[in-house]
């Protein structure tokens, strides 16, 4: 069993609770190693230690959890980084939903301008990492799950020689929701999605053995006009049947654009003014939980369930146990792993993990159809994460242009320049207008 000092950047976080539950269920694994929980707030770093202490002396665990507010500190002699935090919160997502809005385009998490805010005050942060791990744990490796993770990752692989994987559900929960919306049997549907994380499609997809098309085709074409409540299900299952690939529902956001601007303009609040209302229930059940002698984190009242940040935890696992897994993971492209892509664009692919690093899976290229939108994204995340790293607002201008959601150069400057001043505590003064 691996015993390794793992920092955890973000482990105050409204998940940070159900991933180190994760760690606990995986917890012969780490037996006899040390979790550093590093964040901003003291007060919710300790109820996770709490809980995280708790579940490891019930388990017979020798593993010790600290906390500490001090980057540098935290991060001393460590082997391993899993980074999951959020600049700015809650709050500074909604600014990122919200102000797009008013100039037509979407605000979303890490799509769109929204997106590049996030992306812009992560890499800050990021930035900030990558040198002390330089000073004070130069063999560390990190695995990110800090969003938008492709545009994390670039920065990290195109400005130093800190490893880093990042990871992202999305491959294995995306064709699920083409296959439920078809009513079909999600575990029938067999699709490999590859591309840039958020933005991936399928270049090999079948159902029950047979080509997957001639029946996604013949479901959508049954249920196209009947009424449903999976709206989002449904376009995807139409994407999947216009483009012959099975989509990331997330782009539903460029090829559905209208319809869904119209939803968020119309809607009472953004999804983290929802997720904003929800926070203190969260917090209310982690603090009961901390106090308990046995905590059991409850599904529906923990920040996105009870087992956050698995393929994290299975790949750190999986390398510093040297024990074989495959997965799905986001890294440069050396090699020619996915056609269409240069060596040093981070990817998201399939492949495994060991305690001899990543291993990429050869890919067959993207279908055209949908190559064309996947590789323009992948410039986008180069620009936008230059223009973190070293840039300026010029620069994030330019990043933004690249970006299908952006309807002109006049929209791009004036939203950037509202959405840079809103954000500015996040942001260093050269990327201010």
């Amino acid at each position: 069993m691996a015993r390794v000092k793992i920092a955890y950047l973000g482990g105050g976080s409204s998940r940070a609770p159900g991933t180190m539950a994760s760690f606990m269920h995986h917890g012969s694994e780490f037996d006899g190693s040390e979790f550093v929980l590093i964040d901003l707030d003291p007060d919710h770093l300790e109820v996770v230690r709490s809980i995280t202490q708790r579940m490891a002396r019930n388990a017979g665990l020798d593993i010790t959890v600290t906390t500490t507010t001090d980057q540098r500190e935290g991060l001393r002699d460590v082997d391993a980084v899993l980074s999951s935090f959020r600049p700015g919160g809650f709050a500074a997502r909604a600014i990122d939903e919200r102000i797009p809005l008013k100039y037509g385009v979407i605000g979303q998490e890490t799509q769109g301008p929204g997106g590049m805010m996030m992306a812009l005050r992560s890499v800050q942060v990021i930035k900030e990492l990558c040198a002390n791990l330089a000073e004070v744990a130069p063999r560390a490796r990190i695995f990110n799950y800090t969003n938008p993770v492709n545009i994390v990752s670039q920065a990290v692989s195109d400005y130093t020689d800190i490893p880093i994987a990042s990871f992202c559900e999305g491959p294995i929960v995306f064709p699920p929701v083409v296959a439920k919306a078809a009513g079909l049997d999600p575990d029938k549907l067999k699709a490999n999605l590859v591309g840039i994380n958020h933005n991936c499609w399928s270049n090999e997809a079948t159902y029950d053995g047979q080509d997957a098309f001639p029946i996604l085709r013949e479901r959508y074409e049954a249920l196209k006009d009947k009424p449903t409540d999976d709206v989002n299900g449904m376009r995807a299952l139409h994407l999947a049947v216009a483009m012959e690939s099975v989509p990331s529902d997330y782009f539903n956001y460029y090829y559905f654009r209208d319809e869904i601007l119209r939803e968020r303009q119309l809607a009472a609040k953004t999804r983290s003014e929802v997720i904003m209302d929800a926070l203190p229930d969260y917090w209310q059940h982690y603090r009961e939980q901390a106090a308990s002698d046995a905590p059991r984190l409850e599904q529906d009242r923990s920040r996105g369930g009870i087992h956050e940040l698995e393929l994290a935890i299975d790949a750190i696992s999986a390398y510093y146990n040297d024990t074989a897994i495959r997965l799905p993971f986001n890294i440069t492209n050396t090699g020619g792993w996915l056609p269409g892509f240069a060596d040093s664009t981070v990817v998201e692919l399939w492949g495994s993990v060991d305690g001899k690093g990543f291993h990429p899976e050869q890919q067959k290229p993207l279908p055209h159809s949908v190559l064309g939108i996947t590789q323009q994204l992948a410039e986008y995340q180069i620009l936008t994460a230059k223009a973190a790293w070293e840039g300026n607002a010029d620069d994030a201008v330019r990043a933004l242009m690249a970006n299908p959601l952006v309807p002109s150069l006049t929209v791009a400057e004036a939203m950037y320049a509202e959405l840079a001043a809103a954000q500015s505590a996040w942001l260093p003064e050269r990327l201010l207008p």
